[in-house]
């Protein structure tokens, strides 16, 4: 079992890098092939947060490990929402703007909903991926056609231009170790959770989803330092909507996942999560501290349950 750890651990670093890598890489070479800055930063810099959750999905179902799959994008979710929003605003108070409240996330907390009704069945079909992918296509029209194209999201983030053979390296190199990484932590985890009779469902909502958040915590919490509220909040939003719509929705079509682990306690929890930002957000406008206390709170007090159902 303690080689199984040390590889768990391993695997979520290459998994960690090679997001960073795939990221920078992507980003530097868009931007040499002349491709708007702004289409980098709603597809390149969003999937590439989301990366790890996608590989680790994907590579779950592949190995037959479904409830992995989608108890890392369920606890994701939640640790987004309550975890990183609560850190994020107790670290300095997120201010929200009315297109975010408005129009963002209420697009997450519908794809939230989407998933609680279709996996009300505990199984996602092939067909339900096809759903989920749909909406994700709509999210990203909806994204495209209502941002102004003034924005300038790069000028928030130091992207080195790299040299473009450089930039594609970086980009192979971080698929490569994604893959690599993905492999490794799927495999240890359900070594571990079989040697301690845990069932993966909980392993999946706790250590995989932990593992692979730590972008979003680490990118929202120096936002919120930083004063950068939209980055901070716009990250976790953002997240949740590829979790649900993109990888699910990918991981479903290429292997239908049945749902054994995953509570419907789970579920709602996820959708509870992305309600109270919600309702939070629209005070002012502004996610508080004491918000941002309850929410981190009732992260903990969830998480606490799922440790004494074991």
């Amino acid at each position: 079992m303690l080689i199984d750890v040390v590889l768990i651990v391993f695997g979520v670093a290459m998994v960690l890098y090679g997001a960073d890598r795939l990221t920078e890489g992507a980003s530097s070479l868009a931007r040499r092939l002349n491709v708007p800055e702004i289409i980098i930063g709603l597809t390149v810099v969003a999937a590439g947060t989301s990366a790890p959750e996608l590989f680790v999905s994907v590579v779950s179902a592949l190995k037959d490990t479904p409830d992995l799959a989608v108890g890392n994008v369920v606890g994701s979710n939640t640790m987004n929402s309550m975890l990183i929003v609560g850190c994020a605003a107790i670290a300095a108070p997120l201010s929200i703007s009315r297109s975010t409240v408005k129009k963002d996330i209420p697009f997450a907390f519908v794809a939230s909903l989407l998933l609680v009704v279709i996996a009300f069945d505990s199984f996602l079909s092939r067909f339900d991926g096809i759903l989920l992918l749909m909406g994700f296509a709509m999210f990203m029209v909806f994204t495209l056609t209502t941002v102004h194209t003034s924005q300038n999201l790069s000028e928030s983030h130091d992207v080195r231009l790299a040299n473009i053979w450089l930039s594609a390296f970086y980009v192979v190199l971080g698929l490569a170790l994604l893959v690599v990484g993905s492999n490794l932590f799927v495999d240890s985890a359900s070594n571990v959770a079989y040697a301690l009779g845990i069932s993966e469902g909980v392993v999946g909502l706790t250590v995989v989803a932990g593992g692979t958040s730590l972008p979003e915590l680490a990118t929202s919490v120096v936002a919120a330092r930083k004063g950068q509220a939209a980055i901070a909040i716009g990250n976790v939003i953002g997240s949740n909507v590829f979790n649900i719509l993109l990888i699910l929705g990918l991981t479903a079509t290429i292997s239908p996942l049945p749902i054994n682990g995953i509570t419907t306690l789970d579920i709602s929890v996820m959708l509870l999560s992305i309600t109270l930002v919600w309702l939070f957000s629209r005070t002012r406008y502004t996610i508080e501290r004491w918000e941002g206390v309850v929410l981190l709170v009732g992260y903990l007090v969830y998480l606490v349950w799922l440790l004494h159902s074991l």
